[in-house]
């Protein structure tokens, strides 16, 4: 018996639960539709709406010989308590546990000493199928390029990596059948009043950001084909009818006749949807966005990460503020709603930068934005640059990335009341272009006490 499964648990996610928009695993459905596609029988555990102790009763329930557990930083301490459970359990004596995902690339090490038998390194379906085979057959498992162990000496093998799957196209479909899809549907219904459900069209990011991840996907960009999207949209609708869509590829525009076909194949369907993605600003034009409208697209947002052009070169984000703030502008002006991510406290901003991302956000007027403090990824650019000025040692074992501080220019506490302050100095900025005095003074108020404090904390 194959099982999958994530270790990813909403209740203790605080950042989400806040918003409650969670979706399923895809890329582990996405594994188990190529499992399927193979005749190799499985079954996914999905414990996004569970807790641990119902979870360790379903895997002592159906007593994997083969474990496979999807990874990120955020997941990491429940997959070494997953890993310490099923270790030291006699029941699962001959349980293989397999991880993958973004996070083991650049801990193989860690996760391989803490009890994993084998890690799948970048993309997952051919080489866990073909390392479940060689397992579930009794046959050398060594030979299984993209993966890594520990040989007998406890020396660490990295086998030769796996080459990109180019026709992406050739693979299943998400194997969403395999989970309760009814609990995230209830729970957007319940806090959102709609269902929505996600779409990867694409895999990889050519550009050069350098606090991003591309541990999975590497440095390619591999596109499916309109058709192929449109199919999977027809069946979600005849299956789920899930009312909205989020395209969770890095730049869902990196290719304008893509989008121009994608677009046109939607109208001759007949299909009509609602949905979210995410762009550039230098992969947008009027053309495109007027596409983007007619397909469907009710949320687009828009990359730049900060309102200062030094940082944002800082970053090597490679696009021009100016060029953002137009592009939210024309985006709006179509009747499509707009969002923004921005991240401060990244190395070498300074007051004066903050301020000017606070003037960004009140001259493009997105209707969404989120503020973050940067934090580096293990294997980024970014934690590459700041690695030697790391300013907290939390063990590895219980500690997320997110938990990773590094020297700042200013304090930590700093940035918390700079984050406080932002928001709600742009709040004041939208209810006096309102008329809204009240809210002016309220979220003016709120902005002076959050500044003081950040003065204070510096």
């Amino acid at each position: 018996m194959i099982v999958l499964t994530h270790a990813y648990f909403i209740e203790e996610d605080m950042v989400e639960k806040k918003i409650m928009k969670p979706y399923p695993p895809l890329g582990l459905l996405y594994i188990s539709g190529y499992l399927e596609s193979k005749k190799l029988e499985h079954e996914v555990i999905d414990t996004t709406f569970s807790s641990f102790i119902p979870y360790k009763q379903e895997l002592a329930k159906l007593k994997p010989k083969i474990l496979g557990i999807y990874v990120n930083f955020l997941t990491r301490p429940n997959v070494l308590k997953t890993i310490d459970f099923i270790k030291s359990s006699k029941e699962f004596s001959a349980t293989k546990i397999i991880l993958g995902g973004p996070d083991v690339r650049y801990n193989k090490e860690e996760y391989l000493r803490a009890g994993a038998d084998f890690l799948v390194l970048g993309e997952g379906e051919l080489s866990f199928y073909e390392l479940s085979k060689a397992l579930l057959e009794n046959e050398n498992p060594q030979t299984v390029n993209g993966i890594a162990f520990l040989d007998k000496t406890g020396e660490l093998i990295t086998y030769q990596e796996r080459n990109h799957i180019k026709e992406i196209d050739e693979l299943p479909f998400p194997n969403r059948k395999k989970i309760n899809f009814q609990k995230y549907f209830n729970t957007w219904q319940k806090y959102h009043g709609y269902r929505s459900v996600t779409i990867n069209t694409q895999r990889g990011c050519p550009y050069t950001c350098k606090w991003c991840s591309h541990a999975v996907y590497g440095d390619t960009y591999r596109r499916r084909s309109p058709e192929s999207v449109v199919m999977e949209i027809i069946d979600l609708e005849k299956n789920y009818k899930p009312g909205s869509y989020w395209f969770v590829d890095d730049v869902f525009t990196m290719s304008q006749s893509w989008i121009f076909s994608f677009a046109e194949l939607i109208k001759k369907k007949g299909i009509k949807i609602s949905y979210e993605c995410i762009s550039r600003a230098d992969r947008l034009n009027e053309g495109i966005i007027k596409a983007l409208k007619e397909s469907g697209c009710k949320l687009l947002w828009i990359g730049a990460e900060s309102g200062s052009q030094k940082v944002i070169d800082l970053m090597d984000r490679r696009v021009d503020i100016a060029q953002v703030q137009n592009m939210i502008r024309m985006t709006k002006s179509y009747g499509i709603e707009t969002g923004t991510f921005i991240m401060i406290g990244y190395p070498g901003e300074k007051i004066e930068d903050i301020k000017l991302t606070v003037q960004h956000l009140k001259k493009s007027k997105p209707d969404y934005f989120t503020i973050n403090i940067a934090y580096p990824i293990k294997g980024t650019k970014l934690y590459k640059e700041i690695e030697d000025s790391l300013s907290n040692h939390i063990p590895w074992k219980n500690a997320t990335d997110r938990e990773v501080d590094f020297k700042r220019t200013y304090s930590r506490r700093f940035y918390d009341f700079a984050i406080k302050w932002a928001y709600n100095e742009v709040k004041a900025f939208r209810q006096i272009k309102k008329g809204n005095l009240v809210g002016y003074f309220k979220n003016k108020m709120k902005a002076g006490i959050a500044y003081t404090f950040m003065i204070l904390n510096k």
